[in-house]
């Protein structure tokens, strides 16, 4: 079973920022997240959406930028406002809802509902 990767690249220039990038049509849907995913369920952080990137920044690295995460993802709903889906990374699994709130802004989300261990 093919499953789609998602990378979360933790960048330091211009200024500390992290980026979510999940693979989907052949091509990384980005989201600029100012402060980091959300750790405790509830919680939400600012997600700025960002032009799409090449699959090869998947696994891409430099001085500036590190990998601080990386696996597959799980789609669960979409709709026009909101995408729930759950991260498979190297740390766990965790579920999170990006809702759109206007423009390029989205609130990321990790839900009070997270996958059983």
């Amino acid at each position: 079973m093919d499953r789609p990767s998602f990378v979360l690249h933790d960048h330091r220039k211009p200024r500390p920022h992290f980026d979510l990038r999940l693979a989907e049509d052949g091509v990384l849907r980005s989201w600029a997240v100012p402060r980091g995913l959300p750790t405790e369920p509830g919680r939400n952080r600012l997600a700025v959406a960002v032009p799409d990137h090449a699959m090869d920044h998947l696994t891409y690295t430099d001085a500036d930028k590190s990998i601080a995460d990386i696996g597959w993802w799980q789609l669960e709903d979409r709709n026009d406002k909101r995408t729930v889906f759950v991260l498979h990374g190297r740390t766990g699994s965790h579920r999170y809802a990006l809702i759109h709130t206007d423009g390029e802004n989205w609130l990321l989300h990790r839900t009070k509902d997270q996958p059983q261990k």
